[in-house]
């Protein structure tokens, strides 16, 4: 059993009104069962209860993990982690007016509570940084519109794919890739079962070029060595005929 994060955080993944885990992520799984005749089935928890349901050997893996998450809660622990499954960057998003303005005048930086914005820690213990804190994703985005904060610092691709696609702004909110953001990878992790984990990478090696579809139908890694970071394709390739107009009319 996979403990998974019940969370809405599309396109990685989410659970429906019915609990049934979806996106990426599960496609990924469904994937791996149907070609290694492992069975699996999912155990979505709060993010809190998740870590340690997989202590307590409540659930047998747990999805996403990273080797740099909740040090101390695993110390003296021998976890294991796959390969990394997908990669992302953590980072600001602001008012298009606001890209490329110095750090200073981020002084209100809205986050979804329990998210640590590491990049930013010094910054906040000097009272440079003011958090205002939301429950969820939808909260935090609205704050960020409202002007009740300047910047808000959540998973880039989520939070474009939030405003794009339920939010209905596409590009009301951009990434700023000018301030401090993290990259980083999301893992599957076990206490008991290394072998599965062995047989995971092997068959996310085996059948990378199945995964890396999954990965660009589900936009998961979308533009993240580009400035067009966490934009859906349509929209980056309006983006560069608007430039070649420009371009050309100049």
């Amino acid at each position: 059993m996979i403990g998974v994060e019940d969370s809405a955080f599309a396109p990685h993944y989410s659970v429906d009104k019915q609990g049934r885990y979806q996106g990426f992520a599960r496609e990924l799984f469904d994937l791996f069962a149907a070609k290694s005749g492992v069975q699996l089935s999912f155990k979505a928890l709060p993010v809190a209860q998740l870590l340690p349901a997989l202590l307590a050997g409540e659930v047998d893996l747990k999805y996403p993990d990273s080797a740099n998450w909740a040090q101390g809660q695993k110390a003296g622990k021998a976890l294991s982690y796959s390969q990394g499954v997908v990669d992302y960057v953590d980072g600001v998003l602001v008012a298009p007016q606001r890209q490329g303005q110095p750090i200073d005048r981020l002084q209100r930086l809205a986050i979804v509570d329990g998210w640590t914005p590491w990049d930013y820690q010094e910054r906040i213990d000097a009272q440079q940084i003011e958090l205002t804190y939301s429950d969820d994703l939808r909260q935090m985005i609205r704050q960020a519109l409202k002007k009740d904060a300047d910047g808000a610092y959540f998973n880039v691709v989520v939070a474009t794919h939030y405003l794009d696609n339920i939010r209905a702004r596409p590009g009301a909110l951009v990434f700023d890739a000018k301030l401090p953001h993290s990259r980083g990878s999301f893992h599957l992790s076990t206490l008991k079962h290394p072998q599965l984990l062995q047989r995971f990478d092997h068959f996310m090696a085996e059948h990378q070029a199945e995964v890396e579809a999954l990965k660009v139908r589900h936009g998961v890694e979308a533009n993240l060595d580009s400035e067009y970071m966490g934009l859906e394709q349509w929209k980056v390739d309006f983006l560069k005929r608007q430039q070649s107009k420009g371009a050309s009319g100049s």
